[in-house]
């Protein structure tokens, strides 16, 4: 995967690379998850070298990033897994804590570990492509669909008097909008459910959208 774009936000427009990453973006790829999740959000929970080391090891063709004017500004982090839709999960028995050593070479769904963009750098749109570049890589694995557990931040604004399935199908029907799954939704996602103990996270109350893409090509 490697492809070159022109992105723009109106403004200001910039030539924009997606590749797949390698060691030698280590440093910036954690530095992105400092700049993208600052404090109180736990340093520890930021990516470390080891595993990055997993992810261009064992898949690198889920391990996607965008550079902008030569700058790397984004990445986006996949695994194989064969799931059905029945399956509960959190996102660290999904992903192996973001180690990706439960990785499946044949498995039917390219899971989401990671999307994540520099601030400054948001307004592009480089998080739809990135989006739009693993759809491409689901196809051309001949994988069934693309699938996430998608953070629900507004959902704390409305839990004393919605359940996360209400949520979700209030935002999907448009009557309420979500920082995430909103822009998931945008960039044609489809939500088939709430993973419960998804993460933690206060704003989602812990819970997670399960977000899909199907591959058109795959019946």
């Amino acid at each position: 995967m490697r492809k070159r774009l022109i992105v723009t936000d109106g403004s200001r427009t910039a030539e924009a690379e997606i590749r797949i990453y390698a060691r030698e973006d280590f440093k910036a790829l954690i530095e992105i998850q400092a700049e993208s999740f600052p404090p109180p959000y736990p340093s520890e929970l930021w990516w470390n070298e080891a595993q990055l080391e997993e992810h261009v090891t064992r898949f690198p063709d889920g391990a996607l990033c965008v550079s902008v004017d030569g700058r790397l500004a984004g990445s986006m982090t996949a695994l194989r897994r064969t799931l059905t839709d029945g399956d509960g999960h959190s996102w660290a028995e999904a992903t192996d804590n973001g180690y990706i050593r439960n990785h499946e070479p044949e498995g039917d769904t390219l899971y989401v570990v990671d999307l994540c963009v520099r601030p400054a750098y948001r307004s592009l749109g480089l998080g739809k492509w990135l989006i739009q570049s693993m759809h491409e890589t689901a196809v051309h694995l001949g994988c069934r669909r693309l699938l996430s557990g998608g953070r629900m931040p507004g959902y704390h604004k409305h839990a004393d008097r919605l359940t996360p399935e209400q949520y979700l199908e209030e935002v999907a029907a448009g009557r309420l909008r979500d920082p995430v799954v909103s822009f998931l939704i945008r960039c044609g996602r489809y939500p088939i459910g709430v993973a419960h103990g998804y993460l933690e996270d206060e704003e989602s109350c812990n819970n997670a959208a399960l977000m899909e893409w199907r591959n058109p090509f795959i019946g």
